[in-house]
């Protein structure tokens, strides 16, 4: 029996444009501490490697240094309000959704892979309509590793049930670039995502700026 090739996505910043929930989830922490909040612009310095590190980030950037008792305070008064008010604002980026179907069409499994609380992700996309779509929805809690670690990507597409020798990646980070170059499988850069540094800076197989490029062609070129 042949394996199904496989397209694993981040999420946050490359499928769906969730900036305005997480934003707002992370302000309202925040406030509740009396620190002072971010505005829509900030959200490329601060969004990426998942709500630990946004708000460790948001301390940084205040001068304050992170201590742990604090953060993981702050954690979870983020996480219960993110997970009281999605899918909220959220949803695909524009394309995704014609450019996932015809992935599917033409026989490649799909597969999430993202630094988000598994059980958060899963929501949200069951809360979106489209969790249906992917073969597995891996978070950055369902393994004792997260990108860029390479096994995360890797223990994703074994949960998938195919083979790293089909797999691509497609992602707007860093991280997923890097877990991705690790993991020795190709990757596909959206240029629109959460990042404060140029996808580019990290040498992806390929750079798109919109779902209309990511089309079955353009990832069986990349997979040789």
């Amino acid at each position: 029996m042949s394996i199904s090739p496989i397209i694993v996505f981040d999420l946050d910043g490359t499928l769906v444009d969730s900036a305005p929930d997480l934003l707002d989830s992370l302000n309202f922490c925040l406030s509740q501490e009396g620190l002072k909040t971010f505005a829509p612009d900030d959200i490329r310095r601060l969004v990426g490697m998942g709500g630990r590190i946004m708000i460790e980030r948001a301390l940084a950037f205040q001068n304050i240094k992170p201590d742990e008792n604090h953060v993981e305070q702050l954690l979870a008064t983020f996480l219960r309000h993110y997970a009281e008010n999605m899918p909220g604002k959220t949803q695909f980026f524009a394309g995704a959704d014609a450019s996932l179907d015809a992935l599917s069409k033409t026989g490649y499994k799909l597969a999430v892979c993202t630094n988000k609380h598994e059980k958060l992700a899963r929501r949200l996309l069951e809360g979106m309509g489209e969790a249906g779509r992917f073969a597995t929805i891996v978070g950055g809690d369902t393994f004792t590793y997260h990108k860029p670690d390479a096994r995360h990507i890797l223990s994703t597409i074994e949960r998938a049930g195919c083979s790293p020798e089909k797999a691509l990646m497609v992602g707007d980070s860093q991280a997923d670039i890097l877990a991705a170059q690790s993991a020795d499988i190709p990757v596909i850069a959206v240029d629109f995502g959460y990042t404060d540094k140029p996808v580019s800076a990290f040498n992806p197989t390929k750079i798109i700026s919109h779902f209309n490029e990511l089309t079955p062609q353009l990832v069986a070129k990349c997979l040789g």
